[in-house]
């Protein structure tokens, strides 16, 4: 037993000597540099509080305190998210899953329901500015260039003749009618931003993981941040199940049945919860239930993802217990499409990435999600049974085949022509811009702003980012990386071909879709990087735009 630890010991002190030992004139330039770079931010900060404050002033005697506290903070976040891309990024997808919580404890102002924006357009503008300085692709990967380049040229046209149509040719109204109080130009700019605006985050994805040190943090991240929510919506099913938070419980009428801002339960937003007629819909820490719904399926894909191919036990350990908080809050939160699609995504995941055959980590995680999910049903046998009632009366009363038939079958009906009604007319978070229609699931709703050519167009985006994916994943050899890209691109295919509501439209989904594609596409870098044990920071190419 002496001479392995003797074998040790002289690795340990070879690592060590070829370690390279810094010169004191080197130092000297690290500490120079660490000092330059802290007055550099202090200067920054004290410029950008002070403008934050004069700003938030003159906004304060225009708008009260809740346009002066999101302005004030909007210009101090956008100083530093420009120059500071990487934590930028970072704190937007923190913000993301919290935004609900935090908007509605800060005043509820509809200017914090964009407050994530001032995280990612300052940090885009200056990845794009660094990009066009150091010659590195923005379009990535550059398989989507030319469908996105395509999809983008047909919805300026659509902005430019059909929302321009709109603005200076507005529809005649009768002599004691009133002309509607519309922006159609913005309105098509608010749409084509919710359309296509988060396509750039594939690129801030990509550069923002440098090494595989980034690329285990922010799995990492994304399952703590699942868990913590998961959390707060127990916690929020247990207050209203207690009896603290009243919900919509004693209403009248309609009341009883609609979520409403007034029921809210210390997090997120509007919420339905009048057990006595078997109707709950919870947001979680978003600011409507379905938000949430979509945030627990797309969680499912992550959490499995790191479940399955994250190198330290303890976090797949981590991981089980925030996939396990998913599939409780898939019952408790009264959200049907959570109930049907996180289990039905989870045994998908287990055979399209081919889990199932790995038994050395399936039958532990299999067996331990299944004794909690086995405690959680035998201890509350009642909701399982409303949720799955809920679930199938749903089912039989509206089948999701028939409803998207017919909204299809409505919408090419009324769209106006090839190049659709214009961007944002059903589009809901642009309604302040004027007026705009309903249309409950993805493709019908594209089809009615953008026109066949737009939604022909879009799909050609989405199929050619699904086949890159696919490439991309299959080409990994590291059964980690492989493991979580196949996750990943599970998550787009789905995703992509979804029409069912439209996640594609808002948070979560909105975000992680492109954003998570950025990281599919950036593990075949890590992979080399691996194979040669070197850190990006000390190979050739030594351009990187977010530094």
């Amino acid at each position: 037993m002496a001479k392995p630890k003797k074998k040790s010991q002289k690795s340990k002190e070879r690592s060590q000597s070829e370690t390279p030992t810094l010169s004191l004139k080197e130092r000297l330039a690290q500490k120079r540099k660490a000092t330059l770079a802290r007055k550099e931010f202090t200067s920054l900060l004290t410029a950008a509080t002070f403008g934050g404050l004069f700003f938030g002033i003159l906004l304060f005697f225009v708008g009260g305190i809740k346009a002066a506290v999101p302005g004030a903070l909007a210009i101090l976040i956008f100083s530093l998210s420009y120059k500071y891309p990487r934590h930028a990024l970072f704190a937007f997808i923190i913000y993301v899953p919290l935004g609900g919580t935090i908007t509605y404890y800060l005043g509820s102002s509809p200017i914090l329901q964009l407050a994530k924006d001032a995280f990612y357009v300052p940090a885009l503008v200056g990845l794009w500015q660094n990009c066009r300085k150091q010659g590195l692709p923005f379009i990535l990967p550059q398989a989507i260039k030319t469908p996105l380049l395509i999809l983008l040229t047909l919805c300026l046209l659509t902005l430019v003749f059909i929302n321009g149509g709109q603005q200076f040719n507005p529809p005649k109204v009768g002599l004691l009618e009133q002309a509607p109080n519309e922006f159609p130009i913005g309105l098509g700019i608010l749409g084509l931003k919710v359309f296509l605006g988060y396509v750039p985050l594939i690129t801030c994805a990509y550069y923002l993981i440098r090494n595989k040190k980034d690329f285990l943090f922010l799995s990492r991240l994304q399952v703590v941040l699942t868990l913590i929510c998961c959390v707060l919506g127990f916690i929020q099913y247990f207050l209203l199940l207690t009896g603290v938070c009243q919900g919509t419980r004693g209403l009248e009428g309609d009341a009883l049945f609609r979520a409403t801002l007034e029921a809210r339960c210390y997090f997120g937003g509007s919420l339905l919860y009048s057990p006595e007629e078997g109707v709950i819909r919870l947001p979680g820490t978003f600011v409507a239930p379905w938000q949430w719904a979509w945030f627990l399926i797309a969680s499912t894909f992550f959490t499995f993802a790191t479940g399955f191919s994250d190198p330290s036990i303890l976090w797949r350990v981590i991981s089980l217990g925030s996939l396990a908080s998913v599939f409780i809050n898939a019952v408790i939160s009264g959200q049907r499409i959570a109930l049907a699609l996180v289990p039905v995504c989870f045994v998908a995941l287990l055979f399209l990435t081919g889990q199932i055959a790995n038994l050395k980590r399936f039958i532990p995680i299999g067996v331990g999600l299944a004794v909690i999910l086995g405690i959680a049903m035998i201890a509350n046998p009642t909701v399982v049974q409303e949720r799955t009632e809920s679930f199938t009366g749903r089912w039989e009363a509206s089948p999701p085949q028939e409803f998207i038939v017919q909204q299809f079958e409505e919408n090419w009906k009324n769209v106006d022509g090839p190049l659709g009604s214009g961007l944002g007319r059903a589009t809901n978070s642009a309604r302040s811009m004027g007026s705009t229609k309903l249309v409950e699931t993805y493709y019908p709703k594209v089809l009615f702003e953008v026109g066949i050519c737009g939604l022909i167009g879009f799909l050609a985006l989405v199929t050619t980012l699904t086949k890159a994916g696919f490439k991309t994943y299959r080409s990994l050899k590291n059964r980690s990386f492989r493991s979580y890209g196949a996750s990943l691109w599970v998550f787009i295919l789905f995703i992509s071909y979804n029409t069912y509501y439209y996640p594609l439209d808002v948070d979560p989904v909105a975000v992680y879709y492109w954003f998570f594609a950025g990281v599919l596409f950036k593990l075949p870098i890590l992979e080399q990087q691996e194979k040669s044990n070197i850190e990006v920071e000390h190979t050739g190419n030594k351009k990187h735009p977010l530094r």
